[in-house]
């Protein structure tokens, strides 16, 4: 029992990651007019794009429930 306790509470590392912010320094301090937040790629690019088309979105909706609620409702 004290053998199974010991084994699953160890802080061991069992893997060892390759050190690769050397690599992201240099693609990210290039001087390349790409903005910062673009530079990690595709993924930057599309997580981008959904974040400006749901705010766009946002925007245009918020606008729309104001005019709606500006407009006095009709007495039947």
């Amino acid at each position: 029992l004290r053998q199974i306790s010991r084994r699953t509470i160890s802080t061991a590392s069992r893997r060892q990651f390759e050190n690769r912010v050397p690599e992201k320094q240099k693609l990210f301090q290039e001087d390349n007019d790409i903005p910062v937040y673009l530079k990690g790629g595709l993924m930057d690019s599309l997580l981008y794009k959904v974040t400006m088309g749901i705010s766009v979105f946002g925007t245009a909706y918020t606008v729309y429930e104001l005019l709606v609620a500006s407009m006095p409702k009709k007495q039947k």
